[in-house]
């Protein structure tokens, strides 16, 4: 189990990275803007911090320039931003940022992205040159995490006794796969994005279906924006 720092200012979204990571067993801190993340990383000193790009006070740039300058950026942190260009991920990753989420976030891509960066605080690591950071830039593996887009749900067509209403070519593994994920998404939507309802529904237990979800790769956030 490890401490991690939410840091976003999208109430929705802080409440659903919240529930997915403490499912996953872990402890999570929630601050809304730049001064709350600092005074959570100095009461609760985070294993990794997932941090938003676009917060109305100080942006998560400067903030993480500012840990890296004070030599506090000795806990990996997670970059996420849905408006970010290219230029501000680069310079993020510069400062000394893991790693770059572009929001909407798959659960799939969030898990793995916190799991590669608890592992990168566990395993040693040479200084940066400076003193300061949790590594040097030349030296990070630190990489760009980007979601595959997803095509919109389509209904499905009315069914005929002589008309089949699926496409039977693929394999009954893949036509399962992509029945699931249309199913999954159609209840997360119809539920505005509440597990506890989606569970209810589907019938599974919240740990089951969150790892069914991450399998599938359905996009939790996208999600929940679509059905507000």
């Amino acid at each position: 189990m490890a401490n991690i720092l939410v840091v976003d200012d999208e109430l929705g979204i802080r409440d659903l990275l919240f529930e997915i990571l403490n499912d996953e067993g872990h402890q999570v801190e929630l601050a809304e803007n730049a001064a709350q993340a600092r005074h959570c990383r100095a009461q609760t000193r985070p294993d990794l911090v997932l941090l938003d790009i676009w917060m109305p006070d100080t942006d998560g740039v400067t903030l993480l320039k500012e840990w890296s300058t004070a030599g506090q950026l000795d806990m990996p942190v997670i970059m996420m931003s849905g408006h970010a260009t290219i230029e501000t991920a680069v310079e993020a990753t510069r400062i000394g940022a893991l790693a770059f989420l572009e929001k909407p976030i798959t659960m799939q891509k969030l898990l793995k992205a916190v799991e590669q960066g608890l592992n990168r605080r566990l395993a040693p690591s040479a200084p940066a040159p400076s003193g300061h950071g949790f590594s040097s830039p030349a030296s990070s593996t630190t990489s760009f995490v980007m979601p595959s887009s997803m095509a919109p749900v389509q209904p499905m067509p009315e069914l005929s006794k002589d008309h089949q209403a699926f496409d039977l070519t693929p394999l009954l593994r893949e036509a399962r796969d992509a029945f699931e994920k249309a199913y999954f998404e159609f209840h997360l939507a119809r539920e505005n994005g509440s597990m506890t309802r989606v569970a209810e529904k589907t019938g599974l237990e919240r740990t089951h279906l969150y790892r069914k979800l991450r399998q599938l790769g359905v996009d939790l956030l996208r999600a929940k924006k679509g059905g507000a």
